[in-house]
């Protein structure tokens, strides 16, 4: 000691030398304490220069011992989990979750907390020589350690997820109708012209009410607690992409298997070409109620379960969320964009604008919720393409009506199917109106036809909306064709009640339906005036003949002096004539009761008043024996049987008992 303390008090470079021999001094001390705090005293007085020696080995001291407790921690840490990893490998304990007794997950999170908070604040130059060995044991704890969370996320997320059943049955209840268009060969309207008949306007749709803001829960709420404390040790860890992995992963099978119970399957372009139409309709309606329940519950509420379980880590929600919802939405996607260019064929115009309505009305929130440009964007052309095909098939029904050009005559003057089918159709289609004005426009051909082939007002248009135009360019081309239709009757009375009978349907059909907000009570007006034409030229070309028997010239004088010949001539004329109108015209349907009963009445109006009269006047020249031979009927008979008259059902009058004066 004497050597040091010479070398303390003498000679060149003081301070310097002072200080290293406090170093050597701090680096011999390994007396206890007390001893060392004895010495400390006595060098002390030997050089003021080592007066503050004492505070400096104690602070030395002070930072062995916090280095000692962490490092104490740190084995504590470590030993909770190695030991749960060691565990985990025996059978029993595979299949054991964190949160399940006998684990207690807040010492485990306790000791991966500690880990992580002496990797980030574990000073290298205060370990010495042995910093490398515990770095070393600290990657190796962490490793396991997200090895065993990367497990309990899967297993805490799969464990409490919503079963897909349940999620899939929040898009509210569904209207479907009962017959749906068929595909077909021949003429448009066959087998089809029923469809709608006797249903409530709109009833065909499939329209699922999801409600406002329906709030579902995807993951049981008693489990994000869980769950957060497993993400926010990952993402502290450096795990964030293996974190992001495992979850989007889990999530992704989640909207698998809800798809799966939707109805929305894995196909390709050639696969949905080859599905008949009745399959590939239903295939349709699920994409639509899909559609609906997809973006309005299912992606909003990972959005939701992204929100609570992130919280401000804005760019791990972003990608968790875009990579989960990508893979439904593609999906949904290649399913419309088959379908947008499948063979056009109008009976699925109304499955067609389901899709493109739900998908229109589904944008905006996927634009909202989906940060990924290629997504939005592809949804876009997805919409367009629907949009077009809609369109086209519209226009392939307008070609179909314009086209229809059968030869084959309804027997019975009934209303045609192709009317039937037609009215239908567009008696559902303007429950599309708002889709369809932003799809469709007129043609100047369209225009130039409806001016001038078919004598319309093209002033009519200028008010009117898109669909409205179509609709309306629509019926001129159906009352054309019904005028070409009626020119197959080679009688003139069956065409008047044929042309009556198509025209008091349209009508009564666009009367009934939305289509009257469409053309205007002006149209119904112009078109009721026609079928008072039509029936006077009914009665015109039907009863004329009848009625010129009943009349007083030609037949020799007044009723006291009338040639008997004339008279019995003109009532076996007038007989014959009824008769066979009897014959025939039972056997045609006025298909609308009051209209029946209408034409009735103006026949009745017309012949009997002029029959009672005739007979009256002549029936005293014709007693005797065999007057009955001529006058069958009195004119109550006749009023009975017009009442037979256009029931579809052929009946004769020549084997009636004739009536006795």
């Amino acid at each position: 000691m004497a050597t040091t303390t010479t070398s303390l008090t003498g000679g060149a470079g003081g301070d310097d030398r002072v200080l290293a021999a406090a170093q050597q001094i701090l680096k011999s001390l390994k007396t206890p304490k007390e001893d060392r705090d004895d010495m400390l005293l006595i060098f002390s007085t030997f050089d003021n220069r080592l007066s503050g020696i004492s505070d400096l080995i104690n602070n030395a001291d002070d930072s062995k011992s916090s280095t000692e407790e962490e490092l104490d921690r740190f084995d504590a840490a470590e030993k909770v989990i190695l030991s749960d990893a060691s565990l985990s490998g025996e059978p029993s304990h595979q299949s054991t979750s964190l949160f399940d007794p006998p684990n207690d997950p807040v010492e485990y999170f306790t000791a991966v907390d500690e880990i992580i908070q002496w990797m980030e604040h574990f000073s290298i130059s205060s370990a010495g020589e042995t910093v490398q060995a515990v770095v070393d044991r600290a990657e190796n704890a962490i490793q396991l350690a997200m090895s065993r969370l990367e497990d309990e996320l899967r297993h805490v997320l799969i464990c409490n997820t919503v079963p897909p059943d349940a999620v899939s049955r929040c898009g509210g209840s569904t209207r479907r109708f009962s017959t749906s268009f068929g595909s077909h060969d021949g003429p448009i309207y066959e087998n089809l012209e029923s469809f709608g008949e006797g249903s409530d306007r709109g009833c065909h749709r499939f329209n699922p009410s999801l409600g406002d803001d329906l709030f579902v829960d995807l993951v049981r709420p008693e489990a994000i607690p869980n769950l957060k404390d497993i993400i926010d040790r990952m993402v502290r860890s450096g795990y964030e992409r293996e974190c992001l992995q495992v979850y989007s992963g889990v999530r992704r099978d989640a909207l698998d298997e809800c798809l799966i119970i939707l109805g929305v399957e894995k196909l390709s372009i050639e696969e949905v070409q080859k599905i008949d139409w009745k399959s590939l309709d239903e295939k349709m309606k699920n994409w639509v109620h899909a559609v609906k329940v997809v973006v309005g519950v299912l992606l909003s509420g990972e959005k939701r379960l992204c929100e609570s379980l992130f919280g401000e880590l804005e760019e791990l929600k972003e990608v968790g969320f875009n990579e989960i919802a990508k893979g439904c939405i593609m999906q949904l996607f290649n399913f419309a964009e088959a379908i947008a260019i499948c063979k056009r064929s109008p009976e699925k115009l109304f499955r067609i604008l389901d899709m493109y309505e739900a998908w229109s009305d589904a944008l905006p929130d996927l634009e909202d919720m989906v940060s990924v440009v290629y997504v939005i964007n592809e949804a876009k052309v997805v919409l367009k393409g629907l949009g077009e095909a809609a369109k086209g098939t519209f226009t392939e029904f307008e070609n179909c009506i314009r086209n229809e050009t059968s030869k084959k005559p309804v027997l019975t003057g009934d209303v045609h199917p192709l009317l039937r089918y037609v009215m239908n159709y567009l008696k559902l289609l303007v429950d599309y109106g708002a889709a369809m004005d932003s799809l469709l426009e007129i043609s100047e051909e369209d225009l130039y036809r409806f001016q001038n082939d078919l004598g319309g007002d093209g002033s009519q248009l200028e008010t009117m909306s898109p669909l409205g135009r179509q609709v309306l360019l629509l019926m001129s081309e159906l009352e054309y064709n019904l005028e070409e239709k009626s020119k197959l009757y080679e009688d003139a009375a069956l065409q008047q009640v044929f042309l009556m009978n198509n025209l008091y349907y349209l009508v009564r059909k666009v009367k009934d339906s939305d289509l009257r907000t469409v053309l205007g009570d002006d149209w119904i007006r112009k078109r009721r005036g026609q079928i008072r034409q039509y029936a006077t030229g009914y009665l015109r070309a039907s009863w004329s003949k009848a009625l010129s028997c009943l009349k007083d010239e030609g037949i020799g004088g007044s009723s006291s002096n009338a040639s008997k010949v004339a008279l019995k001539e003109r009532f076996k004329s007038f007989n014959a004539c009824f008769e066979e109108i009897y014959r025939v015209q039972t056997a045609w349907k006025v298909p609308d009761e009051q209209l029946r009963e209408e034409m009735r009445i103006s026949i009745s109006e017309k012949v009997i008043p002029a029959y009672r009269s005739f007979v009256g006047r002549f029936k005293s020249q014709l007693e005797g024996r065999h007057s009955g031979k001529y006058i069958k009927y009195t004119p109550e008979d006749l009023e009975t049987y017009l009442l037979d008259l256009f029931e579809g059902s052929p009946a004769v009058l020549h084997h009636i008992r004739r009536k006795s004066t």
